[in-house]
């Protein structure tokens, strides 16, 4: 299994970005794919995920009513669209596939 990360950036706080996890020797559809987050000098730390099979989202309390995960089967495809950007949120994010599975990561940074 291969996870692509792409869509991170340069962004002024309240700004919005929209990752993109594409897969390719898995399907998207019938695992959990998440978004992790690691922030300069602190650990990895898990952002948001989406269930297999279904719709069920759930999301960081610090990022709730900001950022949303949502997933394209046909695509093979999990986003992260992140609104109202918070210097706070820069980091490198990672998507993952069941945690078994981990993409390369891209660069968010936030500036204030």
């Amino acid at each position: 299994v291969q996870l692509q990360a792409s869509g991170g950036g340069l962004v002024q706080a309240g700004g919005s970005l929209r990752l993109s996890c594409k897969a390719s020797g898995g399907y998207v559809g019938t695992n959990t794919m998440g978004w992790y987050r690691q922030a300069p000098g602190k650990a990895r730390e898990w952002v948001a995920d989406i269930n297999a099979g279904s719709s069920i989202t759930a999301h960081l309390d610090s990022v709730k009513g900001r950022f949303t995960i949502s997933r394209d089967n046909a695509k093979n495809t999990v986003y992260l669209q992140m609104n109202s950007l918070k210097p706070e949120d820069t980091g490198v994010y990672y998507c993952t596939m069941a945690t078994l599975y981990w993409g390369q990561g891209t660069l968010v940074t936030v500036s204030s």
